[in-house]
């Protein structure tokens, strides 16, 4: 049975129809990717099923009392609120349950009736199943794994990641029944990202999302549907899977048009050649003649995106950064970072979140100074710098103007000129859209634009700082083709690992204050070195367990705690279930007190419980 259902949707946005008739479902455990082409809706189609926002036609049925969580690809938060404000007025199912006890309580101490303490006693149940007792310090650690930690910090003063990353925390305290995730891995670094696929995996979690990720798509989903041609395509599988079928799909809708064609053509010659007057058996042959035709002047229509702007050539100097230093206050950025770049290198930056890896880029381009050091470029060099901003634009300018702005006429590596207006439709962008104001494109489709500019400007030092977000997957694919062919020189700051690891091969990796590795492989490889370092500090780890064991050494305070805890722990949980049967059997004097008591005493146990576990490892390893 499904846990949700989508009957015959359709959505228009003006004039242009994203997307009509589509049906499918979800069912427990389904972890599903939507895959399609920016601009055909998925976005929307998301904020249809998470009720925010309304279909033109069609339903969505959810299974009764199923609760659903969305993640926006731009969080919306009150700006006025600190984090910590923003938590405890958030509406998600354990902060409801909370209220919902503490209203009962109160209710329960203003009148001790039958019907209230049924209710409390049913509130008491839920708040133990939901582990609502502790959810304040799971609030916390959710928080940590995305490095938001300021709880006094105004939501007006985060970045668009940040308030990403807080939304993500957030959604995943709510222990929804589905998932609906756009772009969950944008503004991840990729230690956070490598988390968030393990909790996905390792928990049976429906979902349904839209990313470009696609190693985190492969290891997560089990089921992707594309969009394409206004139709729906199941693929019960992995990444994978999905693109080892659309293959076959697209193989045999080669050999059926050919084989339509062939048909065709020998109906019409007996159409030719047949009498005027028709028979019933002709008649049908005729209506049947039609619906060849129709099958056998189809087109595969597979857009494609063509970079091969020409580039001058770049000298034997490139650019030289020598004793590079920048900080922000006490935060170190830069620390003394010295390097020499060479012609044709391809250079990809790792490292999380607030490190610098932005602040390097802008340095080297001239958008920000270092504090010290120098920067020495080279005569021929010409950077196209695709940044995080996004493209800066008019909200209604429109596509053709933004790239006639950048040029008239583009010159193709091969000499020839093609106009802006030809260079927009190789990019995905027919005629019908070049007229279309920015404001009413989608993210991926002003990413695509932006793209577009930067490329155009004949760049042979390309520096782009996570160009794969919000960019469907052609758009992916064919750059990724033009890179490996491009010739300059190349500095990726992705989070998309598969991204990376197709294009990059040297590494920065930012550790943090101020100090930067350099790794002369992929990532991949890089990866596989910091899995055997953590192995080897595991097994370092467990030899010092053992050094202890064998020293025999335990202070005589460590192992009076010890066993002092045990006895403690065994009292509490008498305690703990005397409450507890006081709710069962309706003994509701002094309820408030034996609430807050409660709260207390399981805090109690589990801060006993896990230095009691500390202790025993050490005593018994």
């Amino acid at each position: 049975m499904n846990l949700l259902s989508v009957e015959n949707i359709g959505k228009n946005f003006g004039e242009r129809i994203l997307f009509s008739n589509l049906t499918f479902g979800l069912q427990k455990g389904d972890k599903v990717a939507l895959i399609a082409n920016n601009g055909t809706g998925k976005s929307s189609m998301l904020k249809i099923i998470a009720g925010q926002d309304q279909a033109d036609e069609g339903k969505v049925v959810f299974r009764n009392q199923c609760k659903v969580a969305y993640l926006p690809q731009q969080s919306k938060f009150d700006n006025n609120l600190t984090i910590q404000e923003l938590i405890n007025s958030s509406h998600n199912k354990i902060t409801i349950l909370v209220r919902e006890y503490e209203n009962a309580i109160e209710l329960n101490v203003q009148n001790n009736s039958i019907k209230n303490q049924e209710k409390l006693e049913f509130l008491t149940n839920q708040m133990n199943q939901e582990n609502g007792w502790d959810y304040e310090n799971n609030t916390k650690q959710m928080l940590s794994r995305f490095n938001v930690t300021q709880y006094d910090q105004k939501i007006g003063e985060l970045s668009g990641g940040q308030k990403k990353r807080l939304s993500l925390a957030l959604l995943l305290l709510d222990n929804a029944d589905i998932l609906l995730l756009d772009e969950p891995t944008n503004h991840l670094d990729i230690t956070m990202i490598e988390w968030l696929q393990k909790y996905l995996q390792k928990n049976n979690i429906t979902l349904l999302m839209v990313t470009h990720d696609r190693y985190f798509m492969e290891d997560v989903c089990n089921h992707i549907l594309e969009l394409e041609n206004g139709k729906i395509y199941n693929h019960k599988g992995n990444y994978a899977y999905f693109l080892e079928k659309r293959m076959e799909r697209e193989a045999n809708f080669t050999v059926e048009t050919a084989k339509a064609k062939k048909l065709m053509k020998k109906e019409l010659e007996w159409i030719r050649r047949s009498p005027k007057a028709r028979t019933t058996k002709s008649k049908a042959r005729i209506a049947n003649f039609e619906k060849i035709k129709v099958k056998a002047s189809r087109t595969v229509m597979k857009k494609e995106i063509h970079f091969d702007i020409k580039m001058d050539r770049i000298g034997g100097k490139v650019l030289e950064l020598k004793h590079v230093k920048k900080s922000y206050g006490k935060s170190v950025v830069l620390n003394g970072f010295t390097y020499t770049f060479r012609r044709g290198e391809r250079i990809g930056i790792l490292g999380q979140n607030g490190v610098g890896k932005s602040t390097l880029l802008n340095i080297i381009t001239g958008e920000e100074e270092a504090d010290s050091g120098k920067i020495n470029t080279g005569e021929t060099v010409v950077y196209g710098y695709f940044n995080q901003k996004g493209i800066q634009v008019e909200d209604d300018k429109r596509v053709i103007q933004v790239l006639k702005d950048v040029a008239e006429y583009i010159t193709l590596s091969n000499g020839t000129k093609i106009s802006a207006s030809q260079l927009l439709e190789q990019f995905m962008f027919p005629p019908d859209m070049q007229y279309t104001q920015v404001h009413r494109l989608s993210g991926g489709e002003k990413r695509r634009l932006y793209l577009l500019t930067v490329l155009m400007k004949n760049a042979n030092f390309l520096i782009l700082d996570e160009p794969t977000n919000d960019l469907d997957i052609l758009t992916l694919t064919k750059l990724e083709e033009f890179l490996l062919e491009y010739k300059g020189c190349l500095i990726i700051v992705s989070h998309d690992r598969f991204f990376m690891d197709k294009l990059t091969d040297h590494l920065f990796v930012f550790k943090g204050n101020g100090v930067i590795e350099n790794h002369d492989c992929t990532y991949s490889e890089y990866r596989a070195k910091e899995i055997v370092e953590e192995k080897k500090i595991k097994q370092k780890k467990v030899q010092q367990k053992t050094n202890v064991k064998g020293s025999n050494k335990i202070s005589f305070k460590d192992k009076y705690e010890y066993e002092s805890l045990e006895k403690n722990i065994l009292i509490l949980e008498k305690e703990k279930n005397i409450i507890e049967q006081s709710f069962n059997d309706n003994v509701m004097d002094d309820v408030v007190k034996k609430s807050q008591r409660l709260s207390v005493v399981i805090k109690d146990i589990e801060d006993k419980t896990n230095r009691w576990m500390q202790l025993d490892e050490i005593i018994n390893s």
